[in-house]
């Protein structure tokens, strides 16, 4: 398996403060917008943007959720493990509201339709927008594309996107990982 960095922690630093401006740009004093980490990966993101609006921007009152589309997936009865569901947070109705659904990485888009599909459990939403810190372009399986997006990749489905927080791995970095098989390992001579 080989490991490249992709973003590191000022790059990731300088793209949270730029989608923080343009959500202010767009959103103005966020009173008809809630922003929604999608679980689990999401809401690192999600409250790393919002402690970014609020400590240097100072966007006071931010509706802030915490979205599970575990049972929403359409390929969850496909899987021979068990599925870790995590906890929705939402203590609030979405009805007529601008809802800005934040995740970390955008692959096939089947999540984004799980979380359409869940979000219709709060209320009927105004308006919809999707913001992913890696948008992997030629990944889609859905007609489903970013609002805002940190950066754009390109990669091939045998590679991966990890995306590491401190607060769960110590350091804020973003990934390619590809898996390396038994044939394109070099071969010794012996």
């Amino acid at each position: 398996m080989s490991r490249k960095i992709l973003l590191n922690e000022k790059e990731i630093n300088i793209i949270l403060h730029r989608l923080a401006c343009q959500l202010i740009e767009n959103h103005d004093d966020f009173s008809e917008t809630v922003l929604i980490g999608l679980q689990p990966r999401g809401v690192f993101f999600a409250q790393r943007l919002i402690a970014l609006l609020k400590n240097e921007y100072a966007i006071k009152d931010i509706k802030y959720g915490q979205l599970d589309i575990t049972f929403y997936r359409d390929d969850f009865r496909r899987r021979e493990e068990p599925l870790q569901a995590s906890e929705s947070n939402i203590n609030f109705i979405v009805e007529d509201k601008k809802v800005v659904f934040i995740d970390d990485v955008l692959f096939s888009g089947r999540s984004i339709r799980a979380a359409l599909t869940a979000i219709q459990a709060y209320g009927r939403p105004s308006t919809i927008e999707l913001m992913v810190l890696i948008d992997r372009r030629f990944s889609r399986n859905l007609p489903i594309q970013p609002n805002y997006k940190g950066r754009q990749v390109d990669v091939i489905n045998a590679e991966k996107v990890k995306v590491s927080w401190k607060e769960t791995d110590k350091k804020d970095t973003v990934y390619l990982v590809t898996e390396t098989s038994k044939d394109q390992r070099p071969k010794s001579n012996d």
